[in-house]
């Protein structure tokens, strides 16, 4: 038997497989503020893993990623269940949701491991050295 397992993908190859399998969710964990102002990928849908106004992690979001996964969008053709890619600003928080996702039986999920900016740079600056704006991946913000 397989060990379950969380896969790691960068965002360029998160945008090709959404290319490739239009039924996949790609869900943006970050906080409402951070999905509105600093900006989203195009068709991300908001999900937050933590939140305010107490930053707690999200009790009901393995609930809530199902939900999503409800009504003829849960499995391809073959059966199989349609990717579900995780990204955050930096792929740490997505990485955290990914694994209990995993660990709750959810198969097929992806970490977007550079997010959605990246890491700091030596100027405490994102979106300089990689995630999803930096790739010039479509997004859009409030």
């Amino acid at each position: 038997m397989t060990e379950k397992q969380l896969s790691t993908i960068s965002s360029r190859d998160a945008w090709q497989l959404l290319q490739d399998s239009p039924k996949a969710l790609l869900v943006d964990v970050r906080s409402h503020m951070e999905f509105l102002f600093i900006g989203h990928p195009v068709g991300a849908i908001n999900v937050p893993w933590i939140d305010e106004p107490d930053w707690t992690i999200n009790p009901n979001f393995v609930r809530e990623i199902r939900q999503l996964m409800l009504g003829g969008l849960a499995h391809t053709e073959s059966g199989q269940n349609v990717p579900v890619m995780l990204i955050c600003r930096s792929g740490k928080r997505s990485r955290e949701a990914g694994e209990l996702l995993v660990q709750q039986g959810v198969k097929n999920v992806y970490n977007i491991a550079d997010g959605f900016e990246g890491e700091l740079d030596d100027h405490h600056h994102r979106s300089t050295l990689g995630g999803w704006r930096f790739e010039g991946l479509p997004w859009e913000q409030c």
